[in-house]
Formats: C-alpha cells, sequence, structure tokens
C-alpha cells in the first residue's frame, strides 16, 4: 500500500473541515425554518385571543400592568422578608426565654429586677373568660378568623386612622404583636412591618390559635417591669391572674396598647379611662351586654399603691444591659437564664443624687429655662454608686445619664491639657492669651477679651478658650493644628471616651459630644494616679441557686495605666485651682481634698460641672431635651451646687483620702468654730444649701395659714379702723420658702 503523502493528508483535512462547516450551515437553516414555523404556529394560536380597540385598554392592558407591579412587589416582599426567616433559624426559638435578673445594691439589699421570667404554668382554660374577652374584643376581634394578618382589621384602621388625622386604631393582630415580642424590636419601620407579616404568618403554621394566644398572654410587656398578664395582676392587684375581676381584666387588657400610658400605678385616672374604652369594646363586639359591665364602670379597679417604691430604674434599666453583654461572655453550653446580681450601687448616695437634682430643678430649674439633669457617681475603680438618667422615669425613660450625647463645653479641656504634659509641657508653662484663627474659625473667650500671658494653671482655672486651641496647634508642630487634634483623641480615648470624636477646629473647647457616664469615669485616671477604669454596674453575678458564676475583680477589665502618676498629679493641682478659686467655687467641700472642671457650651445649652476627690468622681449636666438653651447657665451654677450636696452625702462615713498633687485642706475644728460664733454678734445659722421636700410642704402649710391669719386679721381691722392692719402675707412665706443659695450669675466657660 502506497504511503500518504503530506499532500493527501491536507486534501483530507479540507474536505473534513468543508464537510462540518456543511453540517454547521445546514443544522442553523433548518432550526431558522423550525423557529420560524413555529413563530407562526404560536403567533397564528395568539391571534385567536386578540383584543384590540376599548376591550383592550379596559380589560388587558391593566391586568397586564397590575401582574407585573405584583410581580415586582413581591420579590421585594421576600427580599425584604429575608431577616425575617433568619430569625427563625434557631429551632429552639419557642422555649428561649429572655433574663430574669434580680438586682441587690453593694451590700445585698434588693433594689428591683428586670427581665423576663416565663410563667408557663398557668393553662389557658384558666384564665378568667372576662380577660380573654377583654384581650380579643380590643386587640384583635377577628383572631380567630384570619390567617395571621387581619386585612379588614388593617384597612379599617386606616381609614379610622385617616379620618382622625392621627393614629386612633392598630392594624396588627395579636400573632403580628406576639411575632413582634418574640423576634423582633419595637421600632417603627417598614422594614419591621413586612418581617412582622412574614413572621405572623409563619407562626400560624407552626402554632394553634391558643398556643398563640397563650404566649401572647404570657409574653406581653405589661408595664412596670413586668411581663405576661399573671406577673402584672400580681404587681398591680396583688393577686393572681385567677382570682381577678371583670374590672381588673378590663385594666390588665388596656395595657396591652401603651403600658407606660396607662400603667395604673403611674396614672391610675388614664388606667381607668383605657378600661372604660375596653370594656365599650366588649359590648360593642357582643361579648357582654351593658348590664353586665355596668358594675365594673361603677366600681373600676384600684391598683396597688407603689409610689413609695423608689426604685433605680434609670440605674437598673443600664445594670440590664450591661448583664446581657456579661451573659454572652458565658459559654454557648450554659443554659442558666435565672441569676441574682449584686450591683456597685449606693442606694444612701442614689437618693441624694435625686433629691438633690429634684431640689435644684424645682427652685432655680424656671428661672433657669433648665428643665433636665443627669448625674453619674461612681468609685475610683469605675464602679458606679449612682445614676440619674433625667428628672421623672415615669414620664420619660430616655437614661440621659448613657444615652444623651451632650457638647462638654470646657469640661474637655483636661484632657486638651494632659496632652500638652505629655508633649512637654508643664503647669508654668506660660503661653499668650490673645487672638488666634484656623481656617476662619476664631475662638473667643468669654466677654470678649484677653489677658496675655498666663500659665496652663490659671488658663484652665480662668477656663480660657483661646489657650486650648493654640494648644492644640503647638501640639501638631509642623504637621500642622489636624495632627495635634489627633493627639488630643488620642488621648480622649485612652482615658475612655468612646462616642465618635469628629476632628474640628472646636474640639479642644468641647465642641464634640460625649456622654455623662463615660466623661464622669474618665475623670477618675486623675485621682487613680494614672490609671483609667471601665465604668460598670455589677459586681457580682450569682445563679438563682446561689453559685457565683462572674465577678468584676476577678472577670472584668483591670485597670490599665495610661498616662505617667506624675502627669495626673499635675492635672489634679491645676484642676483643684478650679474649685478653690475659678469657676467651681461652689463645689468646694470643707476638708476633703477637690478638683474639677466646669463646662458650658454654646447658647447656654449645656452645663456641667465634673470633678473628684480621693474616693470618688462625679458628673452633673443640666440643659433642656429639645436642646434649646437656658437663661444663661453655667457649670459653676445649678451643676456645681448640685454636684456639692451629691458629695456630701457620698462622703458620709467613709474614710477621706487624699489626691495626689493636691495639698488636703485644714478642716476648722468644731470647738474653735463655736467659739468664733459665740464671740462674734452677727454670725447667724446660714439656711440649709437646699430645701428638702418635707420642707417645702411645711413651708406652703404655713403660708396658708398666714394667708388665713391675714384675711381674718383684715376683717377684724376693717371693723375697727378705716386703714387695715398689715399681717403676714403668701409673699413672706414665699421669700422664706426661696431661702436659700440663689444661683449667683457666673462665668461662661
Amino acid at each position: 500500500m502506497r504511503p500518504l503523502l503530506p499532500r493527501d493528508w491536507k486534501q483530507r483535512i479540507r474536505h473534513a473541515l468543508l464537510d462540518l462547516d456543511a453540517r454547521i450551515d445546514s443544522a442553523v437553516f433548518s432550526s431558522g425554518a423550525m423557529a420560524r414555523e413555529l413563530y407562526e404556529r404560536y403567533s397564528a394560536f395568539m391571534d385567536r385571543f386578540h383584543v384590540d380597540r376599548w376591550k383592550r385598554w379596559i380589560f388587558i392592558e391593566p391586568l397586564s400592568e397590575a401582574a407585573t407591579l405584583g410581580l415586582v412587589g413581591l420579590v421585594l416582599l421576600l427580599a425584604l422578608a429575608v431577616p425575617a426567616f433568619r430569625e427563625t433559624a434557631d429551632d429552639n426559638w419557642l422555649k428561649k426565654s429572655d433574663l430574669a435578673v434580680t438586682f441587690l445594691d453593694r451590700y445585698g439589699n434588693p433594689i428591683g429586677s428586670r427581665g423576663i421570667k416565663h410563667n408557663d404554668a398557668i393553662p389557658l382554660e384558666d384564665f378568667p373568660d372576662n380577660l380573654i374577652k377583654a384581650t380579643l374584643s380590643t386587640e384583635d376581634r377577628r383572631f380567630y378568623d384570619h390567617f395571621g394578618i387581619d386585612v379588614a382589621g388593617t384597612l379599617r384602621a386606616l381609614v379610622t386612622n385617616a379620618q382622625a388625622g392621627g393614629v386612633r386604631q392598630g392594624g396588627s393582630s395579636i400573632t403580628q404583636q406576639l411575632a413582634k415580642n418574640l423576634f423582633l424590636s419595637n421600632e417603627r419601620t417598614i422594614e419591621r412591618k413586612v418581617n412582622e407579616a412574614f413572621l405572623a404568618i409563619w407562626l400560624e403554621t407552626r402554632l394553634t390559635k391558643n398556643e398563640i394566644l397563650k404566649l401572647y398572654l404570657d409574653r406581653a410587656y405589661m408595664g412596670g417591669g413586668t411581663f405576661g398578664v399573671d406577673g402584672a395582676a400580681h404587681f398591680y392587684f396583688n393577686k393572681s391572674v385567677r382570682d381577678i375581676n371583670l374590672a381588673e381584666a378590663a385594666m390588665l387588657a388596656g395595657l396591652f396598647k401603651a403600658p407606660t400610658k396607662y400603667a395604673p400605678h403611674i396614672n391610675l385616672p388614664a388606667a381607668r379611662a383605657r378600661a372604660n374604652v375596653v370594656l365599650d369594646n366588649m359590648v360593642e363586639a357582643g361579648f357582654m351586654t351593658e348590664g353586665q359591665v355596668f358594675g365594673a364602670r361603677r366600681n373600676p379597679a384600684t391598683a396597688v399603691d407603689r409610689r413609695d417604691e423608689n426604685s433605680p430604674n434609670y440605674y437598673l434599666d443600664w445594670a440590664f444591659d450591661e448583664m446581657r453583654k456579661v451573659v454572652d461572655t458565658f459559654p454557648k453550653s450554659y443554659t442558666e437564664r435565672v441569676f441574682v446580681v449584686r450591683t456597685a450601687i449606693d442606694m444612701n448616695v442614689q437618693h441624694a443624687a435625686e433629691a438633690a437634682i429634684e431640689n435644684q430643678l424645682r427652685q432655680f430649674g424656671r428661672d433657669y429655662h433648665a428643665t433636665q439633669a443627669a448625674t453619674v457617681v461612681a468609685d475610683l475603680d469605675g464602679g458606679v454608686r449612682a445614676m440619674v438618667g433625667g428628672r421623672d422615669y415615669g414620664t420619660s425613660q430616655f437614661n440621659r445619664a448613657t444615652d444623651a450625647m451632650r457638647q462638654p463645653g470646657s469640661s474637655f479641656k483636661p484632657y486638651v491639657y494632659t496632652t500638652a504634659l505629655l508633649n512637654g509641657f508643664k503647669p508654668t508653662s506660660t503661653i499668650v492669651d490673645g487672638p488666634v484663627c484656623i481656617g476662619n474659625w476664631c475662638p473667643q473667650n468669654y466677654g470678649h477679651s484677653y489677658s496675655g500671658t498666663v500659665t496652663l494653671t490659671q488658663a484652665l482655672t480662668r477656663s480660657i478658650n483661646v489657650v486650648p486651641v493654640k494648644l492644640s496647634i503647638a501640639l501638631g508642630g509642623k504637621a500642622g493644628p489636624k495632627a495635634g487634634r489627633a493627639k488630643i483623641i488620642e488621648v480622649a480615648r485612652r482615658f475612655g471616651i468612646v462616642t465618635p470624636l469628629p476632628d474640628t477646629p472646636s474640639l479642644p473647647i468641647g465642641a464634640d459630644e460625649v456622654n455623662v457616664l463615660e466623661h464622669a469615669v474618665a475623670y477618675a485616671t486623675f485621682p487613680n494616679k494614672g490609671k483609667a477604669v471601665t465604668p460598670h454596674a455589677i459586681l457580682e453575678v450569682r445563679t438563682g441557686a446561689g453559685d457565683l458564676v462572674w465577678r468584676w475583680d476577678r472577670d472584668g477589665p483591670q485597670p490599665r495605666q495610661i498616662i505617667p502618676a506624675s502627669v495626673a498629679a499635675d492635672m489634679a493641682g491645676m484642676m483643684s485651682h478650679v474649685v478653690s478659686e475659678g469657676t467651681a467655687r461652689r463645689a468646694a467641700l470643707d476638708g476633703i481634698p477637690t478638683a474639677g472642671k466646669t463646662g458650658t457650651t454654646n447658647n447656654y445649652r449645656d452645663a456641667w460641672f465634673v470633678g473628684y476627690t480621693g474616693n470618688f468622681t462625679c458628673a452633673v449636666w443640666y440643659g433642656n431635651d429639645d436642646y434649646s438653651p437656658t437663661n444663661r447657665m453655667t457649670g459653676g451654677s445649678l451643676p456645681a451646687q448640685t454636684w456639692h450636696d451629691i458629695m456630701i452625702a457620698a462622703h458620709q462615713g467613709v474614710e477621706i483620702k487624699s489626691v495626689a498633687g493636691i495639698e488636703t485642706p485644714a478642716q476648722p475644728s468644731i470647738a474653735n468654730a463655736a467659739a468664733q460664733a459665740a464671740l462674734d454678734d452677727d454670725v447667724k445659722a446660714s439656711p440649709p444649701p437646699v430645701l428638702t421636700r418635707r420642707g417645702a410642704e411645711i413651708l406652703v402649710r404655713i403660708e396658708k395659714m398666714l394667708d388665713e391669719a391675714g384675711k381674718t386679721a383684715g376683717k377684724t381691722s376693717s371693723r375697727e379702723s378705716d386703714h387695715p392692719v398689715t399681717t403676714g402675707s403668701a409673699a413672706t412665706a414665699s421669700s422664706v420658702a426661696a431661702a436659700g443659695p440663689r444661683p449667683a450669675t457666673a462665668r461662661a466657660n
């Protein structure tokens, strides 16, 4: 056989390629012909359904658009529902419970509780029939008829609210509310409502209607720190839910809508009015007749008087949040959910702090146009002894001590001066107090005047604004003011300021926001010889059986040395002049080494005093929630006076400790003071610095007695003479009631 020549191989390859090309061309042609044939058949088939003219625009186009929009909406809802489905990933979601924590003070005395201790022991059939009817008629009348979302009820609520111009009816079913309680938060967003709807449908597929209703009654928040109707019955009426009557059932059912607003121990008239609405709903729904509810209307429920139970609620809320974080550090295998927690709170100091703020706001709040205040008192190891987050917890549960972000004003300057000392400056270093600008911003001192050459101690004592700005420029050196401010921010972070501190030219004079808690405990670094500590409420955690599972001194963050002890002592010495001869003289404590710094922001929106002794650190803030300006309130007025009153109480029975850098002031002996008073005829007992609530009530009664006496004397004298005799009047008692140190005008700082 003749071997193939290269020319033959090339010929064969060429023929194979031509064959492949022909096959491809044939296949494409055949596919195109088949596609055309199929398209023609499809067109001929669809022509049978062709609609034109008016029928097309009335029927076909709207249906087509609706289908398109519906499909897009469905895809969007499914995308939004992904987080909802993630919430149900835990197979143990039904048995999972929140923490149940009983809190003790530092001496082991109970002060309150937080969290949910689920009581599933009462079966649904044991709940009073009146309570079930009251709940269904008010919260979800079609509960046993809908699939988790009451479409008719939602539409009715939308129409009612639109006609009323506000929210009058809620559209959420009981299943939706349970979904929110189990998986979601209370934020009012569209995403949350979508998730709530999907979760409600999911719950309906997993549980029976009775199981859903029982879970709702067991886990709904009912005000007063209670969860579930049985806990609420014990709290408000001191009885089991099995034993409540119709009036009490109506009052409990009225709490589901707004437990804080209608809590009977806070606002009994509002709770009774809401209960009356529930009775109306029961009649309207056909569950009862007017005659059957008549007795409950005539004899409304009366809650147990708990006004004297003065729990430190702001403190407990914060401690409970801290407890959640502590529990997260436990091993995942740890299933215990009931704890007893001993906290650092000292109830004597707590009551003194609450009384000091209330007294100052009651006496001088109107004059200063100030409505709110907050304070934190802490040990030098960071344990918070007292916390006041606002004037009235019943009115507002917002904790201004931990959650409010306010400008600290000049009380931020110690971080600036500390940074300066860390970079070669001394307390005796001099700097020129004169005009300075960073770009278009030119800071001004109070009074728009300058002092020339001053030492750092003098600048801090007199709260000069220009000097910290010049220090930030000097700290930056050739790198510029921005580098200097970066150093200040880094030092503030080391002290424990964790809130955002935007880099702005006005940062050195306290334009960035902080909160009261972190500001108070950060100052503990100075008396701690340069060691920073972490604010905390919890000292130890035990199980319900008494087993110790966590302890702060063993498991919590340890103090950390952030600045040299010599710098801390220099700063303490500088800050002591603020109290002895500067803007905070009202805060001075006899015989107790004291240091601190006042702060007042632009337009007098915020007034601060943050100070410390060898035993405690404390921050006091005054202002308004809406950021409206006060009437020229400075840190040296009410904040300094309040700080003084709180710290006097905090140091009762406590061994006074020294502060490195501050000379312990000599305390005058009692004998010498008494002898001097006896020799001086002009010496009179000064009135107490604040008026107690009891004292105010007594003076009001005296005022009424003087008024009545004045009227009686006036009538008698009018019979005896043409000129009435002048007697004691209400003005006399009012002037007495206003006795006490009137806030003097202090320099803004």
